[in-house]
Formats: structure tokens, sequence, C-alpha cells
């Protein structure tokens, strides 16, 4: 058992041996791998039909969605301009009130003093002295401290001191 021979024939016959189960083991996983190549080849037609139409359709609905912002970036800006316009209506209007108000305050105030100065007795008129008569009058006036108009002017006012309702007028 010592012979290099042995030893020779002993290794070709268990490489041998190897070799066989190693082919034995591969022709499974060879058709296998055939079988997932055909597979691949499908997927890759498959992919190659339908995927350049559904980049298309990403892409229009990309275009669609840009189109849609901007339209809604439009619908924000004319939101925009008319909420402003009811802001200057609302001013306007708040003004055209507060101008009412001022209007109808100045007629109730000369409603006022027109019914005030329509309801007020007026003072019996004195009578003019004649030619050749000295001017008298029979009714004392107390002279009040001067009035002061708007323009600056000022001048004295008196009162009449006669009693109402008796004519001071001398015949």
């Amino acid at each position: 058992m010592t012979t290099p021979l042995f030893w020779l024939g002993l290794s070709i016959l268990l490489v041998a041996i190897c070799l066989a189960v190693v082919l034995a083991v591969a022709i499974p996983a060879f058709l296998e791998l055939a079988r997932a190549a055909r597979s691949a080849e499908k997927l890759f037609d498959t992919l190659a039909r339908d995927l350049p139409p559904t980049l298309e359709a990403l892409r229009l609905t990309g275009l669609e969605v840009q189109e849609l912002t901007d339209g809604l970036g439009d619908g924000v800006e004319s939101a925009g301009r008319v909420v402003k316009q009811v802001d200057r209506s609302l001013q306007e209007t708040k003004q055209q009130v507060q101008s009412a108000e001022i209007t109808t305050r100045s007629m109730v105030t000369g409603a006022k003093a027109a019914w005030k100065t329509l309801t007020t007795p007026k003072p019996p008129r004195r009578a003019k002295p004649q030619a050749g008569q000295p001017a008298s009058d029979p009714s004392p006036t107390v002279p009040t401290p001067e009035k002061t108009h708007a323009n600056g002017h000022s001048h004295a006012v008196q009162q009449d001191m006669t009693p109402k309702g008796t004519d001071s007028s001398v015949s």
C-alpha cells in the first residue's frame, strides 16, 4: 500500500466521484437558473411594454397637478383681491354712515332750534318816537356784558326788562 500508483488511482477516483456529485447537484441549480432567466426576460419584456405609458401618465399627472396648483394660486390671489375690495367697501360704508349721522344730528339740532324759535314768544315792539318828541322809554334796560361772535367782533346786548304781556309804547 505504499505504492504511489495506488495513491494516484485513489486520488483520481475521489476526484471523479466529487465531480459526479458536483454535477449531480449543479444540474438542478442550472435548470433553476435557466427558469429564473426566462422569468426575468418575461419581466423585462413586460416592463419595456408597460413602463413607458406609465411614465407618460405620471408625467401628465405631474403637469395636471402643476396646472391645478397654478389655478389654486390664482384663486387665492383672486380671493385676496375680493377681500381687499370688501374691506374698502366696508370702510367707505362706515364713512358714509358717519357722514349721514353728522347730517342727521345737524338736521335734528336745526329742527330743535327752529322749534324753539317758533315756540318762544316775541317781545312787543316799541313805538318809534315821533318827530319833535323826546325819545323816552319807560322800560328800564340793563346792559349785559359784551358777547363775542365767531368772527371776532363783539357788541353789547341790552335786555328788555318790560314784563311780558304789557305794552311799553306810549300813545
